[in-house]
Formats: structure tokens, sequence, C-alpha cells
């Protein structure tokens, strides 16, 4: 399974060349417009950042497990924030 690291990598790469902000990349992926990034949201997202469909199913899980803090099983723009800034703070 790829790493922690590996995925985040992938993320900000996808969000950095095909989108003007994190915002943007957000709003793209909450096709529902919801204000929150559900699973399916999620496996898009780590779709288009090119992780394998073998491992998106797990990853989508434990993005949700490690970055929903008010354990709604949805991502928020404030949590997607969060992971946004960890993703930055651990490229520097």
């Amino acid at each position: 399974m790829l790493s922690k690291e590996t995925i985040l990598h992938k993320i900000q790469i996808l969000i950095t060349n095909h989108f003007e902000t994190p915002e943007d990349a957000f709003a793209f992926f909450d096709k529902d417009g919801d204000g929150k990034l559900n699973k399916a949201e999620i496996v898009k997202l780590l779709r288009d950042a090119e992780i394998t469909g073998f491992i998106r199913g797990m990853v989508s899980s434990k993005l949700i497990e490690g970055y929903d803090k008010d354990d709604d099983d949805l991502i928020s723009w404030k949590e997607f924030k969060s992971a946004i800034d960890e993703i930055t703070e651990e490229s520097k």
C-alpha cells in the first residue's frame, strides 16, 4: 500500500496543478454542494490524484477516519483545509 506521505503528495500535486486554490478544489469535488465531501466524492478526488482503484476505498476510509474531527463520516471545508495545511507543512 502507498504510504500516507505518497498519497498526500499526489493530492497536493493534483490541487496545485489543476486548481487555483484549495477552495476551488474542494468546490469541484463537492458535487452535491453540501459543503462536505462524502466517501464517493473523496474516491473521485483520489482517482483524479492517480491513486489506483485497488486501494482507493481503503484510502478514502482512512482519510475520513484521520481528518473527520466531528465524526459525521464527511470531510468539511475546515477539515479539508486542515489536511491541506498538513500536506503543505510536510512538503517544506
